[in-house]
């Protein structure tokens, strides 16, 4: 194998990892955001849970980022809280979650 090779394929595993760790920080954060909405509709214990649990889901079954944000709105609409503050929200979180993640937590 020649110096090249050895590169590259370091490259490959260095590209996998950081995928694996982007793929559990937005589920993280996914996680965290279903949590904080559902304490915005007032769910609390199993319940907070479980939506957090259908927000995760909805990301995998439905389209992503884009499905979480719709369903969080349509949601959330009702207590005032608009697109543009899910999505910033989203943002905040997602620093969080990789903090998170990155510390094995």
């Amino acid at each position: 194998m020649t110096t090249f090779d050895k590169r590259e394929e370091a490259f490959e595993k260095r590209f996998a990892i950081d995928e694996e760790l982007k793929f559990k920080a937005e589920a993280r954060r996914n996680r965290l955001l279903g949590l904080w909405a559902a304490e915005k509709l007032g769910l609390a214990g199993d319940a907070a849970t479980a939506y957090a649990r259908e927000t995760v889901a909805s990301a995998f079954a439905e389209g992503g980022e884009k499905a979480v944000v719709a369903r969080l709105t349509s949601d959330l609409s009702a207590k005032g809280i608009t697109e543009d503050a899910v999505r910033a929200h989203m943002t905040e979180l997602l620093a969080q979650a990789i903090v998170q993640v990155k510390a094995g937590a």
